[in-house]
């Protein structure tokens, strides 16, 4: 025997069989229903009941909270019906589209993170307003160098702009930015640009690997999900070669005793001297941290053969391509 439900974006009703789950049955009879794990933990499949009744089978909390639940939302991966049934799957906010903007920069503040990252910090004086999604980057010109991309640190609701910049050998940008910005020069920002952003309506786990400077858009992505209320886990790791290329630590550690959901962790790739941190590649400590990414979204940020590896490893585990969001930081060419 069966029940017939609606979905409000296909166009005729979908027999679901005793037992079957509204998402089972959607893809059974072709229907592109949003879906991820199939589990209950990744939230992808979140929909909202408009008439019938349906049972829920077991699920993680962070995929649907109590209060969702009660507003009268459910996981059509989780939902069996009872009776005939209306649903609709939540628009997803997979695609964004933020204004492309040019605006006049100051700087306000620069500081060396390590021996060879600088935090740079800059209020927008014209151009704006300027909106962006956790993740992003855009392409900054200083006076006299070519316009080189760089990641937005901060969350989109912070007014100051800021980017952590690499001095690499052959980098007219990081060059200058090393040796000669100082607070009040101008610097012209063009952007957003990117697609590995956060992916504010996903509520299953975010796995975040981090090489090097590559922890300014990753500290976007974990600090803008914890301060919209994110209470799935998060999983930030933090690679760098040696100890003295470890920044932002404090932040780090301060940000995760205020958020039991978030663990951190920094692995040392080649350290000079006996360490009690992991260590070893990055991604390779991650993927052995992480057993299960069911659910999971990975967002990874950093020199391109990290990046490329950790993919791969994670795609091999089992990760789904589109629960891949990488951002590999291509140094510019040696002069």
């Amino acid at each position: 025997m069966s029940v017939q439900v609606t979905i409000r974006q296909h166009a005729g009703p979908v027999a679901v069989e005793t037992g079957e789950t509204v998402l089972a049955a959607a893809l059974r009879q072709g229907v592109d229903y949003p879906h991820g794990c199939r589990s209950g933990n990744c939230g992808a499949c979140k929909s909202r009941l408009f008439a019938g009744e349906v049972d829920l089978m077991p699920f993680s909390d962070y995929a649907l909270r109590a209060e969702e639940r009660q507003n009268g939302l459910i996981l059509a991966c989780r939902a069996v019906p009872w009776s005939d049934a209306e649903v609709a799957w939540l628009a997803a906010d997979e695609t964004v589209a933020h204004p492309r903007r040019t605006l006049a920069c100051r700087v306000v503040a620069r500081d060396r993170l390590t021996h060879d990252v600088v935090r740079v910090r800059l209020e927008i004086e014209g151009g704006g307003p300027f909106t962006f999604s956790a993740g992003q980057y855009a392409s900054l010109s200083f006076a006299g160098c070519p316009p080189r991309d760089y990641s937005m640190a901060n969350r989109p609701d912070e007014a100051i702009l800021e980017f952590h910049i690499r001095h690499l050998p052959g980098g007219a940008a990081g060059d200058h930015v090393a040796r000669g910005l100082a607070v009040g020069d101008p610097v012209t920002v063009e952007g957003p640009f990117g697609l590995s952003y956060l992916r504010e309506l996903h509520t299953g786990p975010i796995l975040a690997i981090a090489g090097g400077s590559g922890l300014a858009p990753i500290r976007a992505i974990v600090a803008t999900a914890l301060a919209k209320g994110a209470l799935q886990p998060i999983h930030l790791f933090f690679g760098v070669r040696d100890e003295r290329d470890v920044y932002a630590e404090d932040e780090l550690r301060k940000m995760a005793a205020a958020h039991p959901n978030l663990d951190v962790t920094i692995v040392l790739s080649d350290p000079d001297a006996p360490t009690e941190r992991p260590t070893g590649l990055v991604h390779e400590a991650a993927a052995a941290w992480i057993a299960d990414l069911d659910g999971c979204k990975a967002y990874i940020a950093g020199p391109p053969p990290m990046v490329d590896a950790a993919s791969a490893l994670l795609r091999a585990r089992g990760l789904r391509a589109e629960d891949l969001h990488a951002d590999p930081f291509t140094p510019a060419e040696t002069s």
